[in-house]
């Protein structure tokens, strides 16, 4: 009899602790959503590092394949990356069409969204304020980073081909600053976002692409 006892306030315990885990798991979820869910369109500056898998065993030591530049956002799924660093591209998504334009090489590439498009649909619902993650994602809260801030865990369920999990780095005000996705093969992708900037409007044709005068085009996939 006195051993329940002891075990039943321990049990009331662990119970307690995983309710409170989940609690501030939603949470945080709902921050996010105040943040961003209500926002029609915006920019963020950004830096992107690939890191390969045999970069990521050696630590800091070596730093991967850096850009940076500026992301734009329409809802629901309008996106255009326009990198300034190490050399100008730009990438316009919505929800059927990828396209990448390489000025300096004269050329641009046509992707199915479907297909190549899914890191950038990624960043289209962190923009919407994680709205309904639960049904792509298995949504894990680690623990919290040196900085105080939250770690979210995002495995693709049902499970994606090309890749293995995401992880968000998430700041007390419920701002997302870090993205971490991680290639079924071991290289990671790292998008690092400053403050975002609220915008009502964007110029007409702002996320659609026209090929320019003496661009080869490429049409990548299986549209055309």
């Amino acid at each position: 009899m006195g051993r329940r006892l002891i075990i039943l306030p321990i049990l009331i315990f662990v119970f307690n602790g995983l309710a409170m885990a989940e609690e501030s798991l939603i949470n945080i979820l709902e921050g996010i959503q105040k943040n961003y869910g209500h926002i029609s369109g915006l920019s963020v500056p950004y830096s992107r590092e690939v890191i390969t898998r045999s970069m990521s065993m050696l630590g800091d030591q070596v730093k991967g394949d850096m850009a940076s530049g500026t992301i734009y956002f329409k809802h629901p799924y309008l996106l255009r990356l326009e990198q300034e660093k190490p050399k100008a591209e730009t990438i316009i998504s919505n929800s059927d069409t990828l396209w990448w334009y390489i000025p300096d090489k004269k050329c641009a590439h046509r992707y199915p969204a479907k297909d190549f498009g899914k890191e950038l649909r990624l960043l289209s619902d962190i923009f919407r304020g994680l709205s309904q993650v639960e049904n792509s994602f298995q949504v894990l809260l680690q623990n919290r980073n040196k900085s105080g801030e939250y770690e979210i865990e995002l495995i693709p369920d049902p499970p994606w081909q090309e890749i293995n999990k995401i992880n968000l780095t998430v700041t007390k005000k419920y701002e997302i600053r870090t993205i971490r996705i991680h290639n079924q093969l071991g290289s990671i992708t790292v998008f690092k976002l400053g403050g975002f900037t609220e915008k009502e409007g964007f110029e007409k044709g702002f996320f659609q692409f026209i090929v320019p005068e003496g661009v080869k085009l490429t049409m990548e996939g299986t549209s055309q």
